[in-house]
């Protein structure tokens, strides 16, 4: 997104702190460095990993966001966040909130003790006080402002690389070379791999389908993926369901460019990064209502949308399965879906428009018109 913005001349840098950060050692913290080609300042976590609370960072914004025209803050529920929301409205900084799906029904529910302790403690002085709320998908907008009454949202996606032709000499064999179905994504209860699974395999007996398989891409809690394998094993299905771990890189890309069709069947998903990437590859999809593109792609005609309900997603599986011609043509309306709308310049492009609209009231309402150029903005991302 960053890189995105600054080929749009936008002025970016990202500040945070470094939790989660893999390899930190030998970065200078505190400072303005050039990180992944991006100039970044982090500083220390001094807590919890979601909590997210560095005194330092919070000094830091306190003094610096009044050099920037906008803030762009992703995520919600951790310290950091509120800090930054906090120093923009001290310095009358305008700032817009990336919600991440943390603000969807289903997910203010998880934990709720103490989303409730954050709402009061300043989320919802927050998103009060937002120039504006980033929303990945209209599902998630849509269901984000009709629970907690939110008007000031828009819709910007995430991105993929959409031109896929670059030729690989990886080769995903773990399918021997038959048609499946993929899921690729975090191994997580909410996935609801177990219904998938048991639908998939009442499916593969019937004839015409028998040689198709499941490949579930991913890692997770150890003792879940051991139920989700025990799943396949009371079946006596060992040798249709395959669970290769985590995919990255060339093997990722390896498995997207040879799947048949791409499933996630969540209870709740923000985006769904997966399916986006599946339908630059032109491989058609089969989500659930839960995911928040599943009304894209049924307007697009891009894949399949089934309830999670064993019997439903058993009958969709088999039309998916059965028809070669339907995959094509929904898998041809989803490369063209991602060319449309899921490019990180579109995408870059959109958030830009944003960007001046926001600055443009700031300075009108201040009687302070920026110069001829509004391109060359600068904007924080954190």
């Amino acid at each position: 997104m960053c890189a995105a913005l600054r080929a749009q001349g936008i002025s970016v840098e990202v500040a945070s702190t470094d939790a989660g950060l893999d390899q930190t050692s030998g970065l200078e913290l505190e400072r303005l460095i050039t990180y992944k080609g991006l100039p970044v300042i982090l500083f220390p976590k001094q807590l919890a990993d979601s909590f997210k609370y560095s005194r330092p960072f919070s000094a830091w914004l306190n003094e610096n966001v009044k050099h920037y025209d906008l803030v762009h803050i992703h995520s919600v529920f951790n310290h950091s966040c509120i800090a930054a929301a906090r120093a923009c409205r001290k310095h009358g900084i305008p700032y817009i909130v990336r919600p991440l799906g943390t603000l969807d029904p289903w997910s203010m529910n998880q934990k709720s003790f103490r989303k409730r302790v954050f709402w009061h403690a300043g989320i919802q002085r927050m998103l009060e006080g937002a120039s504006a709320i980033h929303y990945t998908a209209s599902g998630e907008q849509e269901a984000v402002e009709s629970s907690l009454d939110l008007k000031h949202g828009f819709v910007a996606p995430l991105g993929v690389r959409v031109d896929v032709s670059v030729p690989s000499n990886a080769e995903f064999d773990e399918a021997d070379g038959g048609p499946f179905v993929l899921v690729l994504s975090r191994l997580h209860p909410k996935k609801e791999l177990e219904t998938l699974i048991e639908a998939f395999l009442a499916a593969v007996v019937k004839p015409r389908v028998e040689h198709w398989r499941l490949v579930i891409a991913g890692d997770g809690e150890t003792d879940y993926v051991n139920r989700l394998k025990e799943v396949a094993r009371n079946n006596k299905s060992d040798s249709s369901v395959l669970f290769t771990g985590w995919l990255q890189n060339e093997r990722k890309e390896a498995a997207l460019r040879s799947a048949s069709v791409v499933a996630l069947v969540s209870r709740q998903e923000n985006f769904g990064l997966c399916i986006a990437e599946a339908m630059a590859h032109g491989v058609p999809v089969l989500v659930s209502p839960q995911v928040n593109l599943a009304a894209d792609i049924e307007q697009s005609g891009s894949g399949w949308v089934a309830p999670i309900d064993k019997d439903r997603l058993y009958a969709v599986l088999m039309d998916v399965m059965s028809n070669e011609d339907k995959r094509t043509a929904r898998g041809r309306a989803g490369r063209e879906l991602a060319r449309r709308r899921f490019t990180w310049e579109v995408i870059a492009q959109q958030l830009a428009q944003v960007y001046a609209s926001i600055i443009e009231t700031r300075f009108v309402a201040a009687d302070l018109r920026p110069q001829a150029d509004s391109r060359h903005q600068r904007i924080a991302q954190g």
